[in-house]
């Protein structure tokens, strides 16, 4: 398993991998998603099937009154089918939660306490890893704190596009600091 997919995981977003105490419920599992497949199925199918006897009823009536334009409906597929497809997990609630029985931990700001917080691998070398396993610029690998700065900021916009709720203010905007490399900052050997 990924690191990404660990933390997804931990957050309540990735699948649980099963166990082998696990593996007879992988029968009742199939079974459950054959029946919510089915659900969902029979739903647009029932939609569509209005959506077609509403048009029907509209050209009936147009033929007998004057022609006046009819808005399409937005979408054939119900409201409540298309919320329980994409889960969305309140990200911010669930990590303050685990923030209560970690004080200190600066999850907003720092990988390696977001890491600490999921009780993951926080070394180096785990986000050396994490890194690379999500595309980070070779110029910032060579730098820790971009490394780390970078590696945040496009974790938690991983967790938004995988239906974790994250607040724009947490997100790094266009108008963000640019993340600065140890090129742009003075020798701390200069200053002492």
């Amino acid at each position: 398993m990924s690191i990404f997919s660990s933390i997804l995981q931990k957050i309540g977003l990735g699948k649980k991998s099963e166990t082998p105490a696990a593996a007879p419920n992988a029968a009742a599992d199939a079974a459950a998603k054959a029946k919510a497949d089915a659900a969902v199925t029979e739903a647009m199918a029932k939609a569509a099937a209005e959506a077609k006897a509403r048009v029907a009823a509209q050209a009936n009536a147009a033929a007998a009154a004057p022609v006046t334009p009819v808005a399409a409906p937005a979408s054939v597929v119900p409201a409540a089918v298309q919320a329980a497809a994409i889960p969305v997990v309140d990200v911010v609630s669930k990590l303050e939660g685990l923030a209560k029985s970690h004080p200190g931990l600066n999850w907003k700001v720092s990988i390696v306490d977001l890491l600490k917080l999921l009780d993951l691998d926080s070394s180096f070398d785990a986000r050396k890893e994490l890194a690379t396993e999500l595309g980070c610029p070779a110029n910032l690998m060579n730098d820790s704190a971009s490394m780390n700065t970078w590696l945040h900021q496009t974790v938690l916009q991983k967790i938004a596009e995988n239906g974790g709720n994250i607040p724009a203010a947490l997100l790094q905007s266009e108008d963000a600091a640019p993340v600065r490399s140890s090129a742009d900052r003075p020798d701390r050997r200069e200053q002492l």
